[in-house]
């Protein structure tokens, strides 16, 4: 009898045993998917929920301050009476500069250092 209950202790241990570990090797796993997942959208340029809600929320406040900003050129056109003018945008262009001129002798005789003798 008496070894009949311990053949079912030692069984319920190891059974114990492998059930914790096959809990381990699930988990395990599951890390290993997830990672793996999270490499494979962050090379697709996926964006994480967090960063998406921000960017959201500042359109939101982007859209309600050009709406503000509407009303008020709305209103300052009606007190004017003349609709305002955008300024034309000027073009920018491109200064070439001067083309320098060799320094003649004179000139390049008066701006040259005195020269120092001795030494």
């Amino acid at each position: 009898m008496q070894s009949q209950n311990r053949f079912f202790d030692d069984l319920s241990k190891i059974l114990n045993g492998l059930a914790g570990t096959m809990a381990g090797v699930g988990r395990e796993a599951e890390a290993s998917a997830r990672e793996r997942a999270k490499e494979w959208f962050g090379g697709m340029d996926f964006v994480s929920r967090e960063e998406f809600e921000a960017v959201k929320e500042m359109a939101a406040k982007a859209r309600a301050e050009a709406d503000a900003l509407k009303k008020r050129v709305d209103a300052l056109e009606k007190g004017s009476g003349a609709p305002i003018k955008q300024p034309a945008a000027k073009p920018t262009a491109t200064r070439k500069p001067a083309a320098r001129k060799p320094a003649s002798p004179k000139t390049a005789a008066r701006k040259a250092p005195p020269s120092k003798k001795g030494g």
